[in-house]
């Protein structure tokens, strides 16, 4: 079926592949290649096994150190990285040597066992990978040909590039570097241009925020407060499981409190919790042990859980390309979903955002125990304005200027001129 080692094409088969995905058709010839890459790809496009099927296929299984290393900003992204890894290794005849290194694991055993052999294949958090490869210096990464650095914006955001910059620091100057990231900010060109070698940029943005199973929906809050509109809006919902959305842990914490102080099936997730804590709430979420999560963007990014119906954004994220990762949560494996947004008249801008990169909005209410449609929020911009209306008054009111200055009036009248003949032809 495809053109692989055979366990991988049974991996494949066994995961339900049918064929590939873009980013997947685009970037595996291209590693096969030892291209180094900047890869720029939405969640859900299938970019983790567009690095682990080429990886296993240039996999020298007979060669018994470290070849290929993974870094991961979080500990549940390392770990479904690594859940992955092993899913193909599992169908291998011949033993592959995968580790997983994140916080919380035991220390001294896994320097004891480095001390005794390298694993060839190495998947995990930037802090352990430098206790391991640089204070210890067991783990012996330069002897690796491929490393791949996966969620850069997300490791740069929580402050762990320094420590990717010093594992790769160790490593060969002939090292194939991956990178992979939903955006490029520009703090992030100077460790790029340190390591890539004439890299090719791959930007591959169809993602979860074009998904056309996922409806998007509008709530004004009308400045109302947004924990009572939210314990409307939840009745209602009837979600098979929904995520809240927060920007921040202490909005988060608070809400959860709230929802838990009135008995909803409620969970809660952040970076602030301790790793192995994460790890049992997650286990439990995929178990269908909750109705509702609240979290941070912590989910979006790197936390894959399966049938989540309904996205809930109790805040707004700063960047837009927050909102389509945690959009990409829902609407997965051709199943519905629907994301709902709360927000007031600030955020207007940020939603012109959205419908610029083809995200489309429709605006509802909650009237009773209904979610209904009301006007879009860009009907008041888009109707028939009139001379001597209350918003053209207004907005003369705002060209008013603050001090009075010769000739004044004059030009004050030109002005209420050119703005009335600027609404007629809007009508």
């Amino acid at each position: 079926m495809f053109p692989y080692k055979p366990f991988i094409n049974t991996a494949l088969k066994d995961l339900g592949f049918t064929q590939l995905t873009d980013v997947q058709n685009t970037v595996i010839p291209k590693i096969m290649k030892g291209q180094d890459l900047i890869v720029q790809s939405a969640t859900g496009t299938g970019k983790t096994h567009s690095y682990l099927i080429p990886i296993f296929e240039k996999l020298d299984c007979d060669l018994k150190e470290c070849q290929v290393v993974i870094s991961a900003p979080t500990r549940e992204l390392a770990t479904q990285i690594f859940a992955f890894a092993k899913q193909i290794r599992d169908h291998a005849s011949q033993a592959i040597d995968i580790r997983l290194y994140t916080g919380g694991s035991n220390r001294n055993d896994e320097i004891d066992r480095l001390k005794k052999s390298q694993p060839q294949i190495v998947i995990g958090t930037p802090g352990k990978l430098k206790d391991l490869v640089v204070k210890t210096n067991v783990l012996k990464a330069y002897q690796a040909k491929i490393f791949i650095v996966d969620e850069a914006d997300m490791t740069l955001d929580e402050g762990f590039l320094t420590d990717v910059d010093m594992v790769a620091s160790t490593m060969s100057p002939k090292l194939q570097m991956l990178v992979f990231s939903a955006t490029i900010p520009e703090s992030i060109q100077p460790f790029l241009k340190k390591y890539l070698k004439n890299p090719e940029m791959i930007a591959l943005n169809a993602g979860p925020g074009v998904n056309q199973n996922v409806v998007h929906t509008l709530i004004k809050t009308r400045e109302r407060d947004r924990l009572f509109i939210l314990k409307n809006l939840l009745k209602v919902l009837n979600p098979y499981l929904a995520i809240i959305f927060c920007n921040t842990k202490e909005s988060a914490d608070k809400l959860y409190e709230s929802m838990k102080s009135e008995h909803y099936n409620v969970a809660l997730i952040h970076g602030g919790l301790e790793a192995r804590k994460r790890k049992l709430i997650v286990a439990d979420i995929r178990s269908l042990k909750y109705q509702y999560v609240v979290a941070t963007d912590i989910v979006s990014r790197g936390i894959d859980i399966h049938g989540i119906s309904h996205i809930i954004n109790y805040e707004l994220p700063e960047d837009v390309e927050f909102y389509v990762h945690r959009s990409g949560r829902t609407g997965r494996m051709d199943k519905d979903g629907m994301v709902l947004s709360l927000y007031d008249f600030e955020d207007n801008t940020y939603l012109d955002r959205l419908d610029s990169k083809g995200i489309h909005c429709q605006s509802m209410d909650i009237k009773g125990d209904l979610l209904v449609e009301v006007k879009s929020r860009n009907t008041r911009q888009n109707k028939e304005w009139k001379p001597g209306s209350a918003q053209l008054k207004a907005q003369l009111r705002i060209k008013k200027p603050t001090t009075v200055k010769p000739g004044y009036k004059k030009k004050y009248q030109a002005e209420v001129e050119a703005t009335k003949k600027q609404f007629k032809k809007r009508g």
